[in-house]
């Protein structure tokens, strides 16, 4: 993937044109704080399509986190669409959304509504309903 690349989150300018990977979720991942549990939810999406494990684990709550995030082998993420977020106080987001992917051939949906806190200046992936 290039830095022109469509980013794989499926972000799109004010005319509806895909967002360049590097103007999207390229820069968050590169380390530069995402500015909304938004912005976080769509680069963990991009980071588990370029499976960065690394950036996963950095942006997920310590109060949550697991030991290890690898995805099912020969998963293949396919799209991604935001259905709604929230936020009710400055530190606290939702973000529901539908992530599509497929495995071994097979087509699966993972339908979240993820919750996001605000610590030290930082969103992170608390947790989520799936459902």
């Amino acid at each position: 993937m290039t830095s022109s690349d469509p980013c794989p989150c499926g972000r799109t300018d004010p005319r509806g044109r895909p967002l360049p990977y590097q103007a999207c979720c390229g820069r968050y991942l590169a380390g530069q704080a995402a500015p909304d549990a938004e912005s976080l939810m769509r680069s963990r999406y991009t980071a588990y399509v370029r499976n960065d494990e690394a950036y996963l684990l950095a942006t997920w709550h310590p109060d949550t986190r697991p030991a290890d995030v690898r995805p099912e082998p020969g998963t293949r993420w396919l799209g991604l669409e935001v259905k709604d977020h929230r936020q009710p106080d400055p530190d606290h987001a939702e973000v529901a959304f539908v992530a599509r992917y497929r495995v071994q051939g097979r087509g699966g949906r993972l339908q979240e509504r993820s919750r996001f806190v605000r610590a030290d200046g930082r969103w992170f992936y608390r947790d989520g309903d799936i459902g």
